[in-house]
Formats: structure tokens, sequence, C-alpha cells
């Protein structure tokens, strides 16, 4: 396949994530892993920042543009990534919509902050036919993938009990994990604000808070953001115990066993069950699921409608905070 690519927004997610690490190793960036995976093209790429352009096209070597629309008329993409700040989604999306015919939108998340812009969003790609899909990339590691059959077949035992350990905001980097949560998990049936944490000047808030899914309660705990990034679950099945931490760079599960001891208690082994992961390329992975998605084979990726739920969930949390 030749899938040619837009990227909007030349920043972390963008390109910078990666830029002073080695390719071999590190794949962190859309530009990154959309110019090294096989299926796709690298066009070309749109910011305002006119050093962010520069860098572009020095690091590799395609067109960087100021002008969105004309970007969007010279290159045709089959694909449009939107990696630029949450609060310009929907007029980024917008103008993709009135000036090309894409096949696919990969949208950085959240696709809003606000429930009826990202209900707009999701509204207008069904309304052209065009497939939405939104980076919460751990949907994609190999890890999460294998960690979700165990939990459908049984291997991992439902109803689970777990914390959710995040930072930077319930919504901004909090939905990750919420939305990774309703992934393993379902939907939610309920929630119950423990605590309200406090008010980013976003707009976002930290509140803890006990959220009740179709498999199982995990309680949600903030940490604050300036003092160290921190996101983690810990799951705690009738069958042993997942650890998913190190913000998913590391997987582990410890099977429930016969006490060795105490001939009639049961513990959770010592030995812990690697799970492997592949998170120093996760963006190399959800490229992957892309070019799934475009053979319309069985993908991974979040789609819009997946992800317009976590807003719903979480705007339905915020709200009574």
């Amino acid at each position: 396949m030749d899938i040619g690519v837009l990227i909007i927004g030349l920043g972390q997610i963008g390109m910078g994530y990666d830029l002073c690490l080695e390719s071999e190793t590190h794949v962190y960036s859309h530009c990154r892993a959309f110019n090294l995976h096989s299926s796709f093209s690298l066009l070309g790429g749109v910011d305002p920042d006119e050093k962010n352009r520069a860098g572009f096209e020095n690091e590799y070597q395609f067109p960087a543009y100021k002008n969105l629309k004309l970007a969007l008329k010279e290159l045709e993409p089959d694909l449009v990534i939107i990696s630029a700040p949450t609060t310009y989604h929907l007029d980024l999306l917008q103008a993709v919509l009135k000036f090309s015919d894409p096949k696919a939108i990969l949208c950085e998340k959240p696709l809003s902050y606000d429930l009826e812009d990202a209900r707009l969003m999701v509204d207008l790609c069904k309304e052209r036919e065009i497939q939405l899909f939104v980076n919460y990339m751990r949907r994609s590691d190999p890890a999460v993938i294998e960690i979700n059959d165990k939990l459908n077949s049984g291997k991992i035992a439902t109803p689970v009990r777990g914390v959710a350990w995040y930072s930077k905001g319930l919504m901004h980097n909090g939905s990750h994990l919420f939305n990774l949560l309703e992934y393993w998990l379902g939907t939610m049936v309920k929630f119950e604000i423990i605590s309200p944490g406090r008010s980013l000047e976003n707009g976002d808030k930290e509140p803890d808070v006990k959220v009740y899914f179709e498999k199982g309660e995990i309680v949600f705990l903030s940490l604050e953001e300036e003092n160290y990034s921190h996101y983690t679950i810990e799951l705690m099945a009738p069958n042993g115990m997942l650890r998913y931490e190190m913000a998913g760079h590391q997987a582990t599960w410890q099977p429930v066993i016969q006490n060795p001891v105490f001939k009639l208690n049961k513990s959770i082994t010592v030995e812990q069950k690697i799970i492997e992961t592949n998170m120093n390329k996760f963006q190399y992975n959800v490229a992957s699921q892309v070019e799934m998605a475009f053979k319309k084979e069985k993908y991974f990726l979040s789609s819009g409608e997946d992800a317009l739920r976590t807003i719903e969930s979480l705007s339905a949390i915020l709200g009574k905070v």
C-alpha cells in the first residue's frame, strides 16, 4: 500500500519527541512513524511556527506549509493527522473536510475539551464516510491487546478491582487510562466522587473518583504533574494481579497459587510473568494499526465513537466536581 500522509502540527507528538533519539529503537512521533512505515508516504507537514517548519524540512526532506488549505490542495492526502493543541481540533477538522477528501483522519486525544464539539467532529466524519481515529496509542500496544484477550477469555477473571494513578488533568492525560480501561472493562456504569481535587488553568480538573465499569471498579487517584508524571494501573482479579506500570512500558501478571506454607490459604505468587510491551515504538504501533484499518482488517485503534464515549464519561464526572 502507498497511503499519502499529511501531518498538521509539528510540535512534540507531531515531530519533536524522538528527534534526538535513535530511530531503530524509539518511534514516538507521527513524523517518524509514518515516514518509517512501508505502507505510508509522508507527503508534508503544516505548522504556524517557522522554526518547526524548517526543522521538519531539514529532517524529512518534505515540504512544510504555513497554509493548511494550500497543503491539502497540493498534496491530496489519503490520511490526515491532526496533532495540534486540543483547542484547535474542531476548526482543523472542519478545514480538512472543506478543502480535501481524505479516507481517514487520525486526531490527537482528547477529541475536544468541549463535549458538543467532540460530538460534532464524530458526526461530520460520519456524514462524509471518513474514518476517524483518536491517538490513544496504548490501544495499539501488543501488551494491551494481549491483556484484553486474557480478560475476554477469562484467563484474567472478572470482576476486577483496581487503582489508576494519573497526573496533568483527568481529561487531558487521565483520559489515556480511562479510554484504556473502557477497552478492557467495558463502559462506565456509574461513579462516585471521592475528592474534588484541584482545578487547572485550562479548565481541566484532577478529582479522585471511583468508577464502576461493566467488568470491575477502579479508583482514579491524581498526582501533581509538576512533581513528576505517573501513569499506572493495578488490577486485582479473582485469580491474580495485573500491574500496568511506567506509563505502559512494563506489564506483569502474578497468578494466585496455593500458599506454600499455610496450606489452607491462597496467595499471589512472587514470580512476575512479563507481558511484552513495545512502548518504545508506540507511534509505529499506531501506524501499523492504521494500515490494518485501510486494509479493512481487524484493528485495535480507538475510533471516534470510542473516544467520544470517553469524553462523555469524563464530562459527566467533571460536571459533578
